[in-house]
């Protein structure tokens, strides 16, 4: 998909990764709308792409709404004529156990989380089948692939988005289009504001677990799958370590993913009361943040050689150990 001119509707974009990708996709020359709850920090953004010579669109949305989201692809076409390239990225989150988290709280993130990609793919969809080609992407979670304690309404959405997707390629390909892309983005810990405005009700602070990437390196990876579609995208060396690891020993991996949930997530020095966050509200005054305040001063920056060479070399090990299981 040619990216300069196209037209690129990015939901959850008054922050983190999806601020990144509206940069990204205007300093490329894309026309981009603009979606999320917080109006003021998405005039401040398209103001900023505008700036990189883009034309933008700034749309109020509410994507567990399916009304405004029907209003936000009205907006796109109205004002471009059609949708290239649909990014599904809002999304919110509660820590707690499972029994002591508000019912309430689990369905506003299932809304968000996987209703508000739900509404977003029909729409996108539904435009694209009448230009006949189009991208959409449909930004998923390591937590949908490895499930975490203290986040099961996050999880379950995540790795439904991934089931979503597998199952709109599949009818797309039964109905023989072409040219009509479905993609899954599965990012790890990024550097974003999620942390801090994330509702909770462990008792204790919550934090990323290391290594966090940039909302840059996503937004990158976002734009590069647009250009050059494909089913699923795991981003960071990490996460695509810790996905092949999963494959081969899925018992051990997720009792080490719960463990360090636990150990690293939750701060137990650092007792919090309960809190909704932004479940019911935009973050306000933090919205247009590109990162983090919860991230220990990391922005990014924790992939050192070491960690990468240890990344390659366990890479490596799984791979030996696959081809030796696979010569069995």
């Amino acid at each position: 998909m040619r990216i300069k001119n196209s037209t690129v509707v990015i939901t959850g974009a008054d922050s983190g990764i999806g601020r990144a990708t509206a940069l990204r996709f205007a300093k490329k020359g894309a026309r981009v709308v603009l979606a999320s709850r917080d109006a003021a920090a998405l005039e401040t953004l398209a103001a900023d792409c505008r700036r990189r010579g883009a034309k933008a669109l700034a749309v109020q949305t509410d994507v567990a709404d399916p009304e405004a989201v029907e209003e936000l692809c009205e907006s796109a076409v109205g004002n471009f004529g059609r949708i290239d390239i649909w990014v599904n990225n809002a999304g919110t989150g509660v820590f707690g156990p499972f029994l002591d988290t508000p019912l309430e709280d689990i369905q506003r993130v299932v809304d968000v989380d996987l209703m508000g990609v739900v509404h977003g793919a029909r729409e996108a969809l539904e435009q694209m089948r009448a230009q006949g080609e189009g991208v959409l992407i449909n930004v998923a979670s390591m937590a949908g692939i490895i499930p975490q304690p203290y986040t099961s309404a996050y999880s379950m959405s995540k790795a439904a988005v991934r089931a979503l997707g597998v199952s709109l390629r599949s009818e797309l390909r039964l109905a023989r289009v072409k040219d009509i892309h479905v993609v899954t983005v599965s990012p790890g810990a990024v550097d974003t504001p999620f942390f801090d405005h994330v509702a909770n009700y462990t008792g204790q602070d919550t934090r990323p677990i290391p290594p966090t990437y940039s909302p840059d390196k996503i937004a990158a990876a976002i734009v590069n799958v647009a250009r050059s579609p494909q089913r699923e995208l795991t981003v960071g060396l990490i996460p695509k370590a810790m996905v092949a690891k999963h494959k081969l020993f899925p018992q051990a991996v997720e009792r080490r993913m719960a463990t360090l949930t636990h150990r690293k997530h939750l701060k137990a020095t650092q007792p919090a009361p309960p809190t909704k966050g932004n479940l019911d509200r935009a973050a306000g005054d933090d919205a247009t943040g590109r990162r983090g305040r919860k991230t220990g001063g990391h922005g990014g920056r924790t992939k050192t050689m070491a960690r990468r060479l240890l990344v390659i070399g366990g890479a490596a090990g799984v791979t030996a150990f696959a081809a030796f299981r696979w010569r069995q």
